[in-house]
């Protein structure tokens, strides 16, 4: 059964694109919600302490990681609701890889994501940001976002998997929202009391906000130190939540 696991999640994730059309207005929402957050905290809150240079340099890397924490509440609702509509026993009588279902998901969810983000950037960039670190590092930047996500998203997954119902999901998912604010998104740490500024240092969000500062050209906020963890947290992390959502939606489905 593992033979089919490439084809049996691509023939998942066709049936998440499928869901797009006939739910255009959740697609809709995911990508304005994030260009509203920009427009509110770059304009509207203000923000920026402890930020030295143009605000706008600082903010835009932060709010492209922000994104990325953000908006896993659908694909953990659509878990749980295949579970609880018995949509996944349904599943249970065909030849299908154990996890494909889920893989399904996360696929649907990066696509969404890379069309979030590239929504965000072209905002960003009518907006004056400009980012300095050529093309390459560019191209960098966009890949540690979506492999953020990526860990986010696994871990959401997982979450939606121990809630197990769909009414159990708003409760849960309000976990991720202290990786989004506890973290250097929209202030510095160094503005910070020195218990917490430490905290938001060591954030996996935050490791990679500086990461992608510094891939787009050093400014305000960059630390080329941060590389190495914008990495490592997220490949941590996926070889700790990838498996056990596996693991444990396998058992559930038998």
């Amino acid at each position: 059964m593992r033979t089919y696991a490439p084809t049996d999640s691509w023939t998942m994730t066709r049936r998440e694109l499928a869901h797009w059309a006939r739910q255009p207005g959740r697609l809709v929402v995911g990508l304005v919600f994030p260009v509203m957050l920009l427009l509110m905290f770059g304009y509207l809150v203000g923000g920026g302490r402890g930020v030295s240079g143009d605000y706008l340099d600082y903010l835009m890397p932060g709010m492209l990681a922000l994104t990325m924490a953000f908006g896993l509440e659908g694909t953990m609702l659509a878990v749980t609701q295949d579970l609880d509509k018995g949509v996944v026993d349904r599943f249970r009588s065909l030849p299908m890889a154990d996890g494909a279902v889920l893989v399904g998901r996360s696929a649907a969810d990066m696509l969404q994501s890379a069309v979030g983000l590239a929504v965000l950037i072209v905002m960003g960039l009518a907006l004056g940001w400009r980012p300095q670190g050529g093309p390459g590092a560019f191209l960098g930047a966009v890949g540690l976002l979506l492999l953020f996500r990526f860990a986010m998203l696994w871990i959401g997954i997982q979450l939606a998997l121990v809630a197990g119902k769909p009414e159990m999901v708003q409760a849960v998912q309000i976990l991720v929202w202290p990786v989004g604010f506890f973290s250097n998104a929209l202030a510095a740490p160094e503005s910070m009391p020195g218990w917490l500024g430490t905290a938001v240092t060591w954030n996996p969000m935050s490791r990679t906000a500086t990461a992608v500062r510094e891939l787009s050209g050093g400014g305000p906020g960059a630390d080329p130190g941060h590389l190495w963890a914008a990495v490592a947290w997220p490949v941590a992390l996926l070889a700790v939540f990838f498996p056990l959502a596996v693991r444990k939606f396998a058992r559930m489905s038998h």
